[in-house]
């Protein structure tokens, strides 16, 4: 069997001229055709080419190699991690006797092992396992003579399948297999180098805030739903729910009962603590709330859903304060990182998202080789699996979600804040893509224009990028001149 066989890539440019590596988009007519990059040429499956070397990879178009590690290692081993046990298998360099091992995920077992390993062969230990963050990672990189090497779960996987078409697993079965990766293929996998101290705090903070922003929108919705059940006028009254606002006055009204037995003096009074000092809005709710009806006056219906609603208020409530105060130290450390103010001045960014993308880049220029590295880690690039006449292209499963969430957010931001953006939006919307479809599309371009500007550390300039566009002539600026509106 013959592997693919790709033609070496011409030199592409962005639509400002300026030149980017090869992006590898495929030459099919999807949702991402006609944009970015030059469409990749192919050489049919079926034509019979030389086969590759075993340390060269291939990379849609560009063929990659990757050096094997030159360090020395004095063993090898393959850990499969557990909730309370890791399973181990130890292979001493230029021996082919393997040794199995389970130690518990204490610290202090996990350091007593650690440490007869290092008195027991000295010098540096290769340790293959699946993950790259987590506390049996986090415990091992305390050591200075341990090289992490993360290997993705669906590869052992798949590795296991290979020799065992029953799905039979054990667990030191898996550390082995880890470990038998990491010796027949060191050239495909990357030592974990973790970043600096501050950037991971960063990756992490904005990470955790971002899941406490999904909880205040179920929370939001749970209480939404069970004020239906009992005090729907409350939701009349409250444009935004995820407010301390509205947390305040259901803890302190929450049911209609009691609201309507309240003087207006009270709630005026109310009101005014929380900033609401427009007459008119005070007044509406005034009067609504002494016209307001009841849903039902059953106290089995009333009862539990006011217990339920105080509950969730006093969740909510919490997230909140915990969001704010999540913001306030994401907003002290961001500014001290050096390239923050690449990020900063982005349409669409502001204070939330603009970390999240310095995170998403990170500080270490050498971990993206090319734009399309980061296009396809991040989830943003599709996919197209072919298998005779058969062709299917769809987004990739196997992805940071965070990652992808941040650039879709983010690109989502731009389309009213950029006028380049808003076009090639509104022109992906014309060819028949979805809203998301054309979001994705967007950030693909955007992944391009951002990559050359962290890697110049250049910031970006939205004029000196429409000027390009003019002087190349870009059908997408001829787009803006048709469509007046977009200005």
């Amino acid at each position: 069997m013959h592997p693919r066989t790709t033609n070496k890539p011409t030199q592409t440019s962005d639509d400002c001229g300026i030149s980017f590596e090869f992006a590898g988009v495929l030459a099919l007519d999807n949702e991402y055709s006609g944009f970015a990059v030059l469409p990749a040429h192919y050489i049919a499956f079926a034509e019979r080419k030389r086969a590759r070397p075993e340390s060269t990879i291939y990379h849609f178009g560009r063929d990659d190699v990757k050096p094997l590690p030159t360090q020395p290692f004095t063993a090898h081993v393959g850990i499969d991690w557990a909730d309370t046990k890791h399973d181990i298998c130890l292979q001493v360099a230029g021996n082919e006797q393997r040794e199995f091992d389970c130690i518990a995920h204490q610290v202090g077992c996990i350091d007593e092992w650690a440490r007869a390993l290092h008195k027991r062969f000295g010098g540096t230990i290769a340790i293959a396992l699946e993950l790259t963050k987590g506390p049996i990672v986090y415990a091992l990189q305390k050591y200075d003579f341990f090289v992490l090497f993360p290997i993705n779960p669906s590869t052992l996987a798949k590795y296991r399948e290979a020799f065992k078409p029953s799905r039979a697993k054990d667990d030191p079965t898996d550390a082995e297999l880890a470990l038998d990766l990491l010796l027949r293929h060191p050239e495909r996998f990357t030592p974990l180098q973790p970043q600096s101290a501050a950037m991971r705090t960063l990756l992490s903070l904005t990470e955790h805030r971002r899941q406490l922003v999904g909880d205040k929108t179920r929370l939001t919705n749970r209480l939404t739903n069970t004020l239906k059940q009992y005090y729907p006028q409350a939701l009349d009254w409250f444009e935004q729910r995820d407010t301390i606002l509205f947390c305040d006055f259901l803890a302190r009204w929450p049911t209609l009962a009691q609201v309507k037995r309240a003087r207006q003096a009270s709630l005026t009074a109310f009101f005014h603590a929380h900033n609401t000092r427009r007459p008119k809005v005070i007044g509406a709710r005034l009067e609504s709330i002494k016209a307001a009806v009841p849903l039902t006056e059953d106290p089995g219906v009333i009862v539990p859903c006011r217990l339920h609603a105080l509950v969730l208020v006093e969740q909510l409530r919490v997230t909140l304060h915990v969001i704010d105060q999540f913001d306030r130290e994401i907003a002290e450390l961001a500014p001290t990182l050096p390239d923050y103010s690449l990020f900063q001045g982005l349409p669409g960014a502001g204070p939330h998202l603009a970390p999240r993308l310095l995170a998403a880049f990170g500080e270490d220029r050498q971990r993206f080789q090319a734009a399309d590295e980061l296009q396809k880690f991040s989830g943003i690039a599709p996919v197209t699996e072919r298998s005779g006449k058969k062709s299917w292209v769809h987004w990739r499963w196997q992805c940071p979600t965070f990652l992808r969430q941040t650039f879709v957010e983010w690109a989502g931001q731009t389309i009213n804040k950029s006028f380049w953006a808003g076009a090639f939006y509104q022109q992906q919307r014309e060819k028949g893509c979805s809203h998301q479809a054309a979001v994705r599309a967007l950030a693909f371009k955007w992944i391009r224009i951002l990559y050359r500007c962290w890697k110049t550390r250049t910031s970006y300039d939205e004029s000196t990028y429409l000027n390009a566009l003019r002087k190349r002539g870009s059908p997408l600026l001829n787009n803006l001149t048709l469509n007046p509106q977009n200005t």
